[in-house]
């Protein structure tokens, strides 16, 4: 299968919101993926196929300030997960980071999320920090998120 990347756009734009909605417990809203884009945050879309008939693999979206970049939302559908699309991901990112003259890369993550910890760990991210009830969970509670960093 062979995937690109294309920015995100409004066209696709229903398409990662259903993804969001099918890979998270707590998904993103609508709102947040238009504030996202409307603030000029970097945010792509790893595709196969053309134009509207796109089929979404997965996104992220990333905020830069200053020579830092804070990637905000890593996803990739659920038919697609364990198959790399992660890395592939990651590896866009470093490298817009890298081009747009980031120095560091910095990231939440559940900290029940074992397998994204994993992945990051494998692209250099260490942990530096944790932040306390910082992610709804279910029953109106909250879960620990673990900081993560990666020096390009």
């Amino acid at each position: 299968m062979q995937a690109r990347f294309e920015p995100l756009q409004p066209a696709l734009l229903e398409a990662v919101i259903a993804v969001e909605q099918q890979a998270h417990p707590h998904p993103w809203e609508r709102r947040h993926f238009e504030d996202a884009l409307q603030v000029g945050n970097q945010a792509q879309v790893l595709c196969v196929g053309e134009g509207e008939a796109c089929r979404v693999l997965g996104y992220f979206i990333a905020m830069q300030v200053l020579d830092e970049v804070h990637l905000l939302n890593i996803t990739v559908a659920p038919d697609y997960q364990g198959q790399g699309w992660a890395r592939v991901m990651l590896d866009g990112l470093r490298l817009w980071a890298i081009n747009h003259q980031a120095q560091t890369l910095w990231l939440e993550v559940r900290q029940s999320n074992t397998r994204a910890q994993s992945v990051y760990a494998a692209h250099g991210f260490v942990e530096v920090g944790r932040r306390k009830n910082y992610y709804p969970a279910a029953h109106n509670e909250r879960e620990n998120a673990i900081v993560m960093k990666a020096d390009l």
